[in-house]
C-alpha cells in the first residue's frame, strides 16, 4: 500500500500587501523608539550623575580638609613654638637671676638679657596666631600667660636691682620666698594648658581629614562599578541597536519578497481558476456531440464546480457565510471527492471560524481530503469519520479526522510538501496537528483556540 502522502501540487498561499510593513513595524518597536530609553538606563544614568556629583563633593571636602590639616598642623607648630620660647625665655632669666646673685659675675646676667628680650616679642607673636580663632579659654589662658610672664620679669628685675645696689639680704630674703616658684609653676601649668589645647585642635583637623578620606575610597570603587556597568549597558545597547537594524534592513528585505510571493501567489490562483472554468467549458460542450452521456458528463461538471469552490475556499478568497462554519467547510472541502460509493460521518456542533483560520484549516482539510482519495480510506472503499468539539468556555476547538482502511496503510519514510504544508499551518492556526498511524488506518488529530 503506497504511503498516504499527496503528490498533488498544493496552491502558493496568499500573502497581504502589508505584511512587510508589519514585519518592519514589529522590529522596530522590538528595537526602542528614537529618542527613548528604558527605565532601568535611566536609573543606571541618574545614579552614575549623583555618584559623580557626589564623589566631587566628597574630593573637594577631602582637599579642603587636607588642606585646613596642613595649615592647622604648621600653626599649632608655630604656637607650640612660641609657648616654649615664652617659658624658655622664663626659665632662662630665672637661672641668669641666680647665677649673678651667688657669682656676682655679670656675665651670667646674658641668659636674664637673652630672655629679657624674647619674651615679648614671643607673646606678640603667640596672639597673632590665636587671634580671630581662639576660644574663650584660650584668650584667659593668653592674657594669665601675658600676666605671669609681665610678674615674673618684674620680680626678676628687682631681684637684680637689688643685687646691683647691694642689697644682697633683701634679694635672698625674695629668693628664699615662695613668690617666684609660684608664678612660674602657674605659667608653666598655662603654658602646657595651651599647648594641650592646640595638640587636641590639631588632632580633631587630622581627624577630618581621615574621615574625608576614608569616605572618598569607597564612593569612588562605587563610582568604579557604576562606570563599569554603564559600559556594559552602552556596549549591550550598541549591539541591541546593531541587531536591530541588521534585522530591519532584513525585515524589508524579507517584504520585499513576501509582496513578490503575493504577486505570484495571486497570478497562480488566477491561473488555476482559468484552468477550471476551461476544463468545465470543455466537459459541458461535450454534451453536443453525445447526449447520451449528460448525465455523466453533468456529474463530473459538478465535480469540477466543487473543486473549484474547495480551492477558493482553501484561499480564502470567499466571502459566504457557508465559508465561515465549520462544517460547511468540511462539506466544501469533501464534496468534489464525495460519491455514493465513499462512506462518510461528520459530527459536531456549529462552530463559527474567525477568517484567519479558514484557510490554514481549509489547506489541512483539503490536504487529508486528498490523501484519503489517492491512498488512504476512500482509495479502498473504507470509511471516513470527522468530530469535532468544543472546551467549556467554547474557546478551544478538537477535530478528529479518522480513517478506517481495509487494506491498512503505513507512514510515509519521507517528509514531503504536504506534511511540511500541515506544519506550518498548525503554526498558522496556533495549535497543533498530530497523525498517527495504525494497522486499521490512521487518525489525526487537529486542536486549536478559535481567539
Amino acid at each position: 500500500m503506497p504511503p498516504i502522502e499527496s503528490s498533488q501540487p498544493s496552491a502558493v498561499t496568499s500573502v497581504p500587501a502589508t505584511v512587510g510593513q508589519r514585519i518592519a513595524a514589529a522590529f522596530r518597536t522590538l528595537s526602542g523608539r528614537p529618542g527613548s530609553a528604558p527605565l532601568p538606563q535611566l536609573v543606571l544614568f541618574a545614579l552614575i550623575g549623583i555618584s559623580l556629583v557626589a564623589a566631587v563633593i566628597l574630593i573637594i571636602s577631602t582637599i579642603d580638609a587636607e588642606r585646613d590639616q596642613r595649615a592647622q598642623a604648621s600653626k599649632t607648630s608655630e604656637i607650640l613654638l612660641e609657648l616654649r620660647n615664652v617659658g624658655h625665655a622664663a626659665i632662662n632669666a630665672e637661672t641668669g637671676e641666680r647665677g649673678y646673685f651667688i657669682t656676682l659675675d655679670k656675665r651670667y646676667l646674658a641668659p636674664y638679657r637673652l630672655g629679657h628680650e624674647q619674651y615679648r616679642p614671643a607673646l606678640d607673636r603667640l596672639r597673632q596666631l590665636i587671634d580671630g580663632q581662639a576660644t574663650e579659654r584660650q584668650k584667659e589662658l593668653l592674657t594669665e600667660i601675658d600676666q605671669l610672664t609681665s610678674a615674673k620679669f618684674a620680680e626678676i628685675d628687682d631681684s637684680v636691682g637689688m643685687i646691683e645696689r647691694g642689697e644682697l639680704a633683701d634679694a635672698q630674703a625674695r629668693f628664699l620666698s615662695d613668690e617666684g616658684q609660684e608664678v612660674m609653676d602657674r605659667l608653666r601649668r598655662a603654658l602646657g594648658e595651651m599647648e594641650r589645647i592646640e595638640q587636641n585642635v590639631l588632632a580633631e583637623a587630622t581627624t577630618r581629614s581621615a574621615v574625608a578620606e576614608a569616605r572618598v575610597l569607597p564612593m569612588l570603587l562605587l563610582l568604579l562599578v557604576m562606570l563599569l556597568g554603564a559600559l556594559a549597558l552602552g556596549w549591550r545597547q550598541a549591539v541591541q541597536a546593531a541587531r536591530a537594524e541588521a534585522a530591519e534592513a532584513h525585515a524589508a528585505d524579507l517584504a520585499e519578497a513576501r509582496d513578490r510571493a503575493d504577486l505570484l501567489a495571486k497570478e497562480l490562483n488566477h491561473r488555476v481558476k482559468n484552468l477550471f472554468a476551461v476544463i468545465l467549458a470543455i466537459v459541458r460542450l461535450s454534451v453536443r456531440s453525445a447526449p447520451q452521456a449528460k448525465p455523466v458528463i453533468e456529474s463530473i461538471a459538478d465535480r469540477i464546480q466543487a473543486l473549484l469552490i474547495a480551492h477558493e475556499v482553501t484561499q480564502g478568497n470567499t466571502t459566504s457565510r457557508k465559508a465561515a462554519d465549520l462544517s460547511d467547510l468540511i462539506e466544501t472541502t469533501l464534496a468534489p471527492h464525495r460519491s455514493e460509493h465513499t462512506g462518510c460521518s461528520i459530527a459536531g456542533p456549529t462552530v463559527p471560524l474567525p477568517p484567519a483560520k479558514v484557510q490554514p484549516l481549509g489547506l489541512v482539510l483539503h490536504e487529508l481530503a486528498t490523501n484519503a482519495v489517492k491512498y488512504g480510506a476512500w482509495s479502498q472503499d473504507g470509511t471516513l469519520k470527522i468530530a469535532w468539539t468544543l472546551d467549556e468556555q467554547g474557546q478551544h476547538l478538537s477535530l478528529e479526522w479518522e480513517e478506517h482502511c481495509p487494506q491498512g496503510c503505513a507512514p510515509s519514510e519521507r517528509k514531503g510538501f504536504g506534511s511540511m504544508l500541515m506544519d506550518s499551518s498548525a503554526r498558522q492556526l496556533q495549535g497543533s496537528i498530530e497523525r498517527t498511524f495504525t494497522p486499521n488506518g490512521c487518525q489525526v488529530s487537529i486542536a486549536f483556540p478559535l481567539d
